[in-house]
């Protein structure tokens, strides 16, 4: 018990074979899958690129100094 008997590995060597080896229907379903796969994945990059705007640089923003020197200068209405 718990441990795989030699049916069991069978089986799983027999599903495997008829997933992925040979040319069979189920490989080439598979291969096709993959294709199709690998086709959305690119089209996806490629309308992330053309949807993204471009970037753009804001203009740096006025600074005010006051005659207080390096202090900030508050209004303080109380």
């Amino acid at each position: 018990m718990g441990g795989f008997s030699l049916w069991h590995w069978l089986i799983v060597i027999a599903i495997i074979a008829l997933l992925f080896g040979g040319k069979g229907k189920i490989s080439g379903l598979m291969g096709d899958l993959a294709k199709g796969i690998k086709a959305f994945k690119s089209g996806m990059k490629e309308d992330e690129t053309a949807d993204a705007p471009p970037p753009q640089v804001a203009p740096p923003a006025a600074t005010v100094t006051g005659t207080a020197g390096d202090r900030p200068v508050h209004d303080h209405r109380g």
